[in-house]
């Protein structure tokens, strides 16, 4: 098992709840800066959970028709529902930002003064 999926099996819901503003504009004082930051990470999850279902999906890749290929389809039908139950990387994104499992920084160049 990847380490993306043991850590996506670990604690989160797969449905959406209601976050406490205030809790996550704590974390870095602003709210907004907050949500770009579990955006930039969600699109991280989002990309690696791509790649890895795309390279698991290859390995089935043939060119010819058998009757093996069947019982291969329903292989790799059952990966990609695997992976469809997974949590919304917003989700996953979310839950690692209130653990504090992000690291962030601030860019000077990016501050207004």
């Amino acid at each position: 098992m990847s380490r993306l999926r043991r850590q996506v099996s670990a604690n989160t819901a797969n449905t959406a709840e209601t976050r406490n503003l205030t809790e996550l504009k704590g974390k870095t004082g602003n709210l907004y800066e907050s949500i770009a930051i579990i955006a930039k990470r969600a699109n991280q999850i989002n990309i690696s959970m791509k790649e890895e279902l795309h390279n698991k999906l290859e390995e089935f890749a043939t060119h010819t028709d058998s009757l093996e290929e069947i019982h291969e389809n329903k292989e790799q039908i059952e990966i990609s529902k695997a992976y469809e139950r997974m949590p919304n990387p917003a989700l996953l994104a979310t839950q690692e930002f209130l653990e504090d499992k992000i690291y962030y920084r601030k860019n000077e160049d990016d501050l207004f003064s």
